[in-house]
């Protein structure tokens, strides 16, 4: 029987204390899908591919099998276990094919948004299992988060300094993070360092960097949503009759020029 030490029976007992504290012992949750639209499109994609090209290599196949048996007179027993045996191959090659790899850290913040956010959920996927219970939960936050973003970002030039701040939160601070956690040893990152466990510093980093995709998402939406508040005061004059015009006067200046009313028709009395 192996006794410990007080010391180490107290270490032992603040390791228990730091694991309840971020949500227990836990065996591997099972992994999602997909944590975002984004990633389950580009899967989608590739299944359906996938399922193309098995169709043409079958009807290939057959096609072939039927012609030659059509020239000889038949392709006999052998020849149907040929295609049988064939069929089973294609099955297999194609269903150790064409999966869907994981992007390198220096591919995420390349291609288009709608590219950039897919390459990001992905490769976030793949880093999900190794984290923590509380940070799975934050990589499927963040997921749901860049799919709001990378809307947002639709039209968006790359000069634009909004784009630029983008790539560096998405493409470079969240998967450092990560990377920078599972550089740390298992065994330690339960272990306190500076009053505080590596797991807990990853939840809070995490934490932060998802309230920081939710900032720049709603920036973003700012000048949408505009747009529309000054649309809807225009429905308001136009089909709402004269009391709503002396309401806009009252308006919040957004800096969007207001349509020129004067240049419209009036509404006609019934």
């Amino acid at each position: 029987m192996v006794y410990e030490t007080p010391e180490q029976q107290m270490q032992s007992a603040r390791r228990s204390l730091a694991t309840q504290r971020d949500g227990g012992t836990h065996r591997p949750a099972p992994r999602r899908a997909s944590i975002g639209k984004a990633s389950a499109e580009v899967k989608t994609k590739a299944l359906l591919k996938k399922v193309r090209n098995i169709a043409l290599a079958l009807l290939a196949l057959y096609v072939g099998a039927g012609i030659t048996g059509a020239i000889i007179g038949g392709i006999g027993f052998w020849g149907v276990m040929t295609v049988v045996a064939l069929t089973a191959f294609v099955f297999a090659m194609f269903t150790a094919t064409g999966k869907v790899k994981v992007p390198q850290r220096a591919e995420l913040k390349q291609g288009n948004p709608h590219q950039m956010v897919a390459r990001t959920e992905l490769w976030l996927e793949a880093q999900r299992p190794a984290l923590p219970p509380p940070a799975q939960a934050l990589i499927d936050r963040l997921g749901v988060q860049l799919d709001a973003l990378g809307l947002q970002l639709k039209g968006l030039g790359d000069n634009e300094p909004a784009m630029a701040e983008v790539r560096e939160l998405v493409g470079e601070y969240i998967p450092e993070t990560i990377d920078n956690y599972r550089k740390i040893p298992q065994h330690l990152r339960q272990e306190e360092y500076a009053g505080k466990t590596a797991d807990q510093r990853l939840t809070e980093s995490l934490e932060k960097l998802s309230g920081e995709v939710d900032r720049v998402t709603r920036r973003l939406a700012e000048g949408a949503l505009d747009d529309l508040a000054i649309k809807s005061r225009y429905l308001e004059y136009r089909y709402g009759g004269a009391e709503a015009l002396e309401d806009m006067t009252e308006m919040p200046d957004t800096g969007v020029p207001l349509p020129d009313f004067s240049a419209m028709p009036a509404k006609q009395e019934r």
